[in-house]
Protein backbone atom coordinates (compact mmCIF):
# COMPACT_ATOMS: atom_id res chain seq x y z
CA UNK A 1 0.00 0.00 0.00
CA UNK A 2 1.37 3.40 -1.02
CA UNK A 3 1.82 5.94 2.07
CA UNK A 4 -1.24 8.98 1.36
CA UNK A 5 -0.68 11.90 3.77
CA UNK A 6 -3.50 14.84 4.92
CA UNK A 7 -3.74 17.40 2.32
CA UNK A 8 -5.09 20.85 2.97
CA UNK A 9 -7.82 21.21 0.68
CA UNK A 10 -7.48 24.79 0.55
CA UNK A 11 -4.18 24.61 -0.78
CA UNK A 12 -5.52 22.63 -3.42
CA UNK A 13 -4.93 23.35 -6.93
CA UNK A 14 -6.02 21.60 -9.99
CA UNK A 15 -8.08 22.98 -13.20
CA UNK A 16 -11.34 21.04 -12.88
CA UNK A 17 -12.54 20.70 -16.67
CA UNK A 18 -9.21 18.53 -17.26
CA UNK A 19 -9.10 17.49 -14.33
CA UNK A 20 -12.84 15.59 -14.20
CA UNK A 21 -13.58 16.06 -17.59
CA UNK A 22 -10.38 14.78 -19.49
CA UNK A 23 -8.73 13.12 -16.76
CA UNK A 24 -11.08 11.00 -15.11
CA UNK A 25 -11.48 9.99 -11.71
CA UNK A 26 -13.04 7.25 -9.63
CA UNK A 27 -15.91 6.80 -7.04
CA UNK A 28 -16.09 4.76 -4.43
CA UNK A 29 -18.34 3.15 -1.94
CA UNK A 30 -18.73 0.56 0.83
CA UNK A 31 -21.77 -1.32 1.18
CA UNK A 32 -22.77 -4.63 3.42
CA UNK A 33 -18.36 -4.89 3.76
CA UNK A 34 -18.00 -4.93 -0.40
CA UNK A 35 -16.08 -1.96 -2.26
CA UNK A 36 -17.21 -0.85 -5.75
CA UNK A 37 -15.76 1.31 -7.98
CA UNK A 38 -16.94 3.60 -10.98
CA UNK A 39 -15.16 5.80 -13.20
CA UNK A 40 -16.46 9.20 -13.90
CA UNK A 41 -16.01 12.49 -16.03
CA UNK A 42 -18.43 14.38 -14.67
CA UNK A 43 -18.56 16.39 -11.45
CA UNK A 44 -18.14 19.32 -9.30
CA UNK A 45 -15.64 20.79 -6.98
CA UNK A 46 -16.70 23.91 -5.06
CA UNK A 47 -18.18 25.41 -2.00
CA UNK A 48 -21.88 24.88 -1.10
CA UNK A 49 -23.77 25.79 2.08
CA UNK A 50 -21.16 26.89 3.72
CA UNK A 51 -18.59 23.61 3.33
CA UNK A 52 -16.28 22.26 0.70
CA UNK A 53 -17.62 19.52 -1.47
CA UNK A 54 -17.59 17.14 -4.21
CA UNK A 55 -20.74 17.04 -6.21
CA UNK A 56 -20.80 13.57 -8.44
CA UNK A 57 -23.62 11.93 -11.04
CA UNK A 58 -24.37 8.14 -10.81
CA UNK A 59 -26.36 6.42 -13.41
CA UNK A 60 -29.29 4.90 -11.61
CA UNK A 61 -28.30 1.29 -13.51
CA UNK A 62 -24.73 1.47 -11.81
CA UNK A 63 -23.92 -0.66 -9.22
CA UNK A 64 -22.10 2.23 -7.62
CA UNK A 65 -25.24 4.28 -7.23
CA UNK A 66 -26.86 1.41 -4.71
CA UNK A 67 -23.42 1.41 -2.74
CA UNK A 68 -23.84 5.78 -2.62
CA UNK A 69 -27.29 5.01 -1.13
CA UNK A 70 -26.38 2.51 1.32
CA UNK A 71 -23.10 4.99 2.78
CA UNK A 72 -22.52 7.74 4.45
CA UNK A 73 -19.22 8.09 3.08
CA UNK A 74 -17.32 7.98 -0.07
CA UNK A 75 -14.39 8.73 -1.79
CA UNK A 76 -13.55 10.40 -5.45
CA UNK A 77 -9.83 9.18 -6.66
CA UNK A 78 -7.91 11.02 -9.59
CA UNK A 79 -4.77 9.53 -11.18
CA UNK A 80 -1.47 10.22 -12.58
CA UNK A 81 -1.84 9.80 -16.71
CA UNK A 82 -0.36 6.51 -17.31
CA UNK A 83 -3.58 4.83 -15.73
CA UNK A 84 -6.16 5.70 -18.80
CA UNK A 85 -6.73 1.87 -19.24
CA UNK A 86 -7.38 0.61 -15.97
CA UNK A 87 -9.93 3.94 -15.65
CA UNK A 88 -11.73 2.79 -19.15
CA UNK A 89 -11.60 -0.86 -17.90
CA UNK A 90 -13.60 -0.03 -14.63
CA UNK A 91 -15.69 2.12 -16.89
CA UNK A 92 -16.89 -0.81 -18.91
CA UNK A 93 -17.22 -3.44 -16.59
CA UNK A 94 -20.09 -3.92 -13.80
CA UNK A 95 -18.91 -5.45 -10.00
CA UNK A 96 -22.09 -7.33 -10.33
CA UNK A 97 -19.95 -9.46 -12.63
CA UNK A 98 -16.76 -9.33 -11.32
CA UNK A 99 -14.14 -7.96 -8.65
CA UNK A 100 -13.33 -4.96 -11.43
CA UNK A 101 -11.31 -3.61 -9.09
CA UNK A 102 -9.17 -6.47 -8.94
CA UNK A 103 -9.33 -6.74 -12.78
CA UNK A 104 -7.91 -3.07 -13.19
CA UNK A 105 -4.64 -4.47 -10.83
CA UNK A 106 -5.80 -1.84 -8.42
CA UNK A 107 -6.39 -2.14 -4.59
CA UNK A 108 -8.23 -0.33 -1.85
CA UNK A 109 -7.08 1.43 0.75
CA UNK A 110 -8.78 2.99 3.49
CA UNK A 111 -8.65 5.96 5.75
CA UNK A 112 -11.11 6.47 8.97
CA UNK A 113 -12.87 3.53 7.22
CA UNK A 114 -13.60 5.22 3.88
CA UNK A 115 -12.45 3.18 1.04
CA UNK A 116 -10.13 4.55 -1.85
CA UNK A 117 -7.87 3.86 -4.53
CA UNK A 118 -4.92 3.23 -4.01
CA UNK A 119 -3.39 3.77 -6.92
CA UNK A 120 -4.79 7.01 -7.15
CA UNK A 121 -2.31 10.31 -6.39
CA UNK A 122 -4.88 12.15 -4.66
CA UNK A 123 -8.47 11.41 -2.64
CA UNK A 124 -11.42 13.36 -1.28
CA UNK A 125 -12.81 11.30 1.32
CA UNK A 126 -16.33 12.49 1.32
CA UNK A 127 -19.66 12.52 3.48
CA UNK A 128 -22.72 12.05 1.81
CA UNK A 129 -25.28 15.41 2.40
CA UNK A 130 -27.71 15.57 -0.50
CA UNK A 131 -29.07 13.17 -2.72
CA UNK A 132 -30.93 14.19 -5.70
CA UNK A 133 -32.20 12.31 -8.57
CA UNK A 134 -32.45 14.30 -11.68
CA UNK A 135 -35.57 13.74 -13.75
CA UNK A 136 -36.79 15.42 -17.26
CA UNK A 137 -38.91 17.88 -15.76
CA UNK A 138 -35.84 19.95 -14.32
CA UNK A 139 -34.18 20.33 -18.14
CA UNK A 140 -34.76 23.82 -19.49
CA UNK A 141 -32.56 22.98 -22.26
CA UNK A 142 -34.38 20.33 -24.63
CA UNK A 143 -31.64 18.69 -25.76
CA UNK A 144 -30.05 17.44 -22.40
CA UNK A 145 -32.76 14.53 -22.96
CA UNK A 146 -32.47 13.39 -26.20
CA UNK A 147 -28.65 13.69 -26.14
CA UNK A 148 -28.14 12.36 -22.56
CA UNK A 149 -31.29 9.95 -21.60
CA UNK A 150 -32.99 8.29 -24.59
CA UNK A 151 -32.32 4.77 -22.86
CA UNK A 152 -34.10 6.70 -19.51
CA UNK A 153 -31.52 6.15 -17.46
CA UNK A 154 -30.86 9.03 -14.98
CA UNK A 155 -28.32 9.98 -12.88
CA UNK A 156 -28.49 11.25 -9.45
CA UNK A 157 -26.56 13.76 -7.83
CA UNK A 158 -24.81 13.36 -4.19
CA UNK A 159 -23.71 16.08 -2.51
CA UNK A 160 -20.29 15.03 -0.40
CA UNK A 161 -19.33 17.37 2.04
CA UNK A 162 -15.23 17.01 1.68
CA UNK A 163 -14.35 15.82 5.22
CA UNK A 164 -10.30 15.07 4.01
CA UNK A 165 -7.84 15.11 1.34
CA UNK A 166 -4.75 12.70 0.81
CA UNK A 167 -2.16 13.00 -1.09
CA UNK A 168 0.59 10.51 -2.06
Amino acid sequence: MHTFQPYPIELYEANPFTLIGEQWYTITAEKDGKVNTMTASWGTLGSLWGKYVAVVYVRESRLTHEFLDACDYFSITNYAKGNRSALKYLGSVSGRDEDKIAGARFHVNYDSGVPFIDEGTFSLICKKISRTEITPDQFIDPNIESDWYKDGDYHTMYVGEIIKALAR
